[in-house]
């Protein structure tokens, strides 16, 4: 069964809280077994040290009364006699047993060292241990000879009401952070829960997902990301629908006159100049077909490829243009044009059938839109590490509002006599993508009065 992101948050967060309880916890102790420990243990000796001293400064005191008050401030004490007596003063020990050779050492004059000796590992605090061993031993001198007086401070008395109350502070303070554990874990996997669903929404063909991206944390850039994306992607699929219907549009027109020719050729009653008539209209339309899918699958090749996938080939445009005006010299005899060409014989990178399928499509579109008589200057020059080239045309020019249009597929400046001039509305498309393909960029700039100019720039190849 699969976890939730809101159930994984949970988890981690209190598997966050218990570990790092457990390691401060585990710290603190050993903080206390190498510092406080050998600190708490001077300051309890001194306190014992002034009480034994304190009685026999004033020996006419009782000694009983005495350790009795020393008790009530809060403290525990045990005094031994010679004759091995006990008596306990103050709060009781939990554990009221010490080794008997401790108890003669300190009656001989030695002061035992209980809290700094006393050992219970990292994970228990030895400073709350109310056990005997874990106390300060001094000599006292008495009325009756020296006894060995055991002290330790009372914490049932002294921290009695600050244990109840820290405890009562930890136990609030896990319940709390429980509870902020899980509204805080919804209130961040939940947007995240609405991102999942857009996302199925997105998967499904709905686009219209509205997400919160004002914040300004990750999750606010995430939705920003992800609004951006789903803008893209209803602007592909409106593409993607659009460039369908031109190419059905596209098929259909040829196919159409396919076959309806076709039915005209099949009637018995036809001339024979109706038939030749009928099947060159057929052979037109079959060769504009074919053009058409030919274009369509370069696109497709092109769509596919990325940039440097073709190594270090590398492209002579002169060579290039040549060719492309040598295989319309029928077309541009036929309109009277005037073609001027200044070319270098500078190489650029790229696939040589590919960048010569620039020049044949920008060439065409040239000698295609020039009117009767008109001209058409090709230049090429280095530039910058680049090559620019530059083919201009005294066409009408195309419209300021349609300039930045002319690179879509399927765009017609004039649907209706670009149909009739065998234009398929890809051969912009293709130039833009094979361009891109090796680093290039193209412009188109277009007056009125002065004509059209396309300009290619590609990175010019080393020699």
């Amino acid at each position: 069964m699969m976890r939730s992101i809101y159930a994984r948050f949970v988890a981690v967060t209190l598997a966050v809280m218990v570990i790092s309880s457990f390691l401060g916890f585990f710290l603190s102790n050993i903080y206390y077994q190498v510092k406080l420990k050998p600190v708490n243990d001077e300051k309890v000796t001194q306190v014992a040290k002034r009480v034994a001293a304190y009685y026999q400064q004033n020996s006419a005191l009782d000694l009983s009364s005495y350790l009795e008050q020393i008790g009530d401030t809060g403290y525990q004490l045990m005094l031994v006699n010679q004759t091995g007596e006990k008596r306990f003063f103050g709060g009781d020990f939990r554990v009221k047993t010490i080794d008997a050779a401790v108890v003669e050492r300190v009656r001989a004059g030695e002061i035992y060292h209980g809290i700094d000796e006393f050992k219970r590992g990292f994970f228990v605090t030895g400073f709350f241990d109310n056990h005997l061993k874990n106390s300060i031993g001094v000599p006292i001198e008495t009325k009756d000879g020296r006894m060995a007086l055991f002290v330790r401070p009372n914490q049932e008395a002294q921290f009695g009401e600050l244990r109840i109350f820290f405890a009562l502070i930890l136990v609030l303070t896990a319940v709390i952070s429980v509870i902020l554990v899980f509204i805080s874990t919804r209130m961040v996997a939940k947007p995240i829960t609405k991102l999942t669903a857009a996302t199925e929404k997105i998967a499904a063909g709905d686009f219209n997902v509205k997400l919160n991206t004002k914040r300004q944390d990750e999750i606010g850039q995430l939705g920003a990301s992800f609004a951006k994306m789903t803008k893209e992607l209803e602007a592909l699929e409106a593409s993607r629908q659009e460039f369908v219907a031109n190419v059905s549009h596209e098929l259909q027109s040829p196919l159409t006159s396919i076959h309806g020719f076709a039915e005209l050729l099949l009637k018995d009653q036809l001339t024979k100049a109706e038939r030749t008539e009928y099947l060159e209209l057929l052979v037109r339309e079959t060769g504009r077909l074919s053009g058409l899918t030919k274009q369509l699958l370069l696109l497709a090749f092109l769509d596919k490829e990325e940039e440097g996938q073709f190594g270090e080939k590398t492209a002579e445009p002169a060579a290039g243009i040549r060719n492309a005006v040598r295989m319309l010299a029928f077309r541009i005899q036929e309109k009277d044009l005037s073609v001027m060409m200044e070319l270098t014989d500078d190489r650029v990178i790229g696939d040589p059938e590919l960048v010569d399928q620039v020049w044949q499509n920008l060439v065409s579109n040239a000698v295609k839109y020039t009117p009767e008589g008109g001209s058409i200057r090709i230049t090429s020059a280095p530039e910058a590490g680049a090559v620019k080239v530059s083919i201009w045309n005294s066409g009408a020019g195309i419209p300021a509002a349609q300039i930045d249009k002319i690179f879509d597929r399927f765009y017609r400046l004039d649907s209706a006599r670009s149909r009739g001039e065998g234009s398929s509305g890809l051969g912009l498309s293709i130039v833009q993508k094979i361009v891109k393909l090796f680093h290039g960029t193209v412009t188109a700039e277009s007056d009125p009065e002065a004509g059209t100019m396309f300009t290619v720039w590609l990175k010019k190849a080393d020699l």
